[in-house]
């Protein structure tokens, strides 16, 4: 993808099962789109995901489905999975509960 492309994020809706991120996407060839993202609420009440994550992890799949289909993205709501929560966490672990009980944890007993 060789053109400029502006996502924006402009707020999120809380619904009864979901949380709706919201999202403007300008393109330089194209009028301005909007888009939205939903992760259960599951996910922020089971604390697999931190309410602050939300709206990164919900554009970061937007990007990942923009570059995918170019100028011709056919659909304008997504869903975050369960593979892709799994997946920015995992990512997204501090550092220190990456290497929990690693030869530093050995060196304390």
């Amino acid at each position: 993808m060789t053109e400029n492309i502006n996502v924006q994020y402009v707020g999120f809706e809380a619904k009864p099962l979901v949380r709706e991120y919201n999202f403007l996407v300008r393109q330089a060839s194209s009028e301005t789109r909007e888009f939205s993202v939903t992760i259960v609420n599951e996910a922020f009440t089971s604390r697999r995901l931190s309410y602050q994550d939300g709206p990164n992890i919900c554009s970061l799949k937007l990007h990942r489905e923009l570059a995918s289909f170019a100028n011709d993205l056919p659909k304008t709501h997504f869903r975050i999975s369960e593979a892709e929560l799994t997946e920015y966490r995992d990512a997204h672990a501090p550092k220190s509960a990456r290497g929990f009980g690693s030869a530093k944890a050995a060196k304390l007993l």
